[in-house]
């Protein structure tokens, strides 16, 4: 006998606060996220500098992880009844969705910028500046590996922390916001090697992210604007005069 199709449900304000899997399976994901931000933390301080002598090393485990995280996410949900598009939201259904979308991430991005800025500027926050400069490509190999880097990161983190953890947040606290709040933490804590100051800036990055998420009941605005954001900042700040 054929398998049933799983149909996912529309994303209504209700649903949108039902967990899309179990909270076992949520609290090990949480302790593979910590066991990774702790391996990060002990390796930049250990060094005690954001370089990154050999890129490769870097760009490397962090899919590898990444990508981890994105199957088991992927298995739980599934294990849980539910399906993907239930998590991340529903596919681009015709033309006019995705050019939607791709005006969102813009858009949003052209303010994250102008807020992130004025952020930074505010917390003398300079180590995310300097951790994006120690991971800039060069050459025509790491170029191409740290694009394939961009586009894990922007998949897999828009996943991990706005598709799956806001929402099962969101349901924990019956509340939408608190869900948004709380993966953002979670966001900036992940980066804490940058140091506290940048890891702040990156909760308020988180925190756009995770609204537009809310606001358009999915995430892919936020993969296009992650990817943007990530590969921009990657293959022209090292153009960046030196401070």
């Amino acid at each position: 006998m054929a398998d049933a199709v799983v149909v996912p449900a529309p994303q209504t304000p209700e649903n949108r606060l039902q967990a899309v899997a179990g909270p076992v399976h949520t609290v090990v994901l949480l302790l593979f996220l910590m066991g990774i931000t702790l391996l990060g933390y002990y390796s930049m301080n250990r060094t005690g500098t954001l370089e990154v002598p050999n890129r490769f090393q870097f760009y490397l485990p962090t899919m590898i992880w990444e990508w981890l995280a994105f199957g088991y996410i992927y298995w739980g949900v599934r294990r849980h009844g539910k399906t993907f598009a239930d998590m991340a939201g529903p596919r681009w259904q015709n033309a006019a969705n995705f050019f939607i979308d791709v005006a969102l991430a813009l858009g949003t991005w052209v303010v994250s910028l102008i807020v992130l800025g004025t952020v930074s500027h505010l917390l003398h926050a300079t180590g995310s500046i300097q951790a994006a400069k120690s991971i800039a490509p060069h050459g025509a190999l790491e170029g191409l590996t740290y694009l394939a880097l961009v586009i894990t990161a922007a998949i897999c983190e828009e996943t991990i922390f706005r598709g799956y953890l806001q929402r099962q947040f969101a349901a924990f606290f019956r509340n939408a916001p608190l869900g948004v709040l709380a993966s953002a933490i979670l966001f900036g804590a992940g980066h804490i090697y940058q140091g506290v100051r940048p890891a702040m800036v990156i909760v308020v990055f988180g925190l756009i992210f995770g609204i537009l998420a809310e606001a358009r009941r999915n995430i892919r605005p936020g993969i296009l604007m992650h990817g943007w954001q990530d590969g921009l900042a990657g293959f022209l700040i090292r153009f960046l005069p030196k401070s």
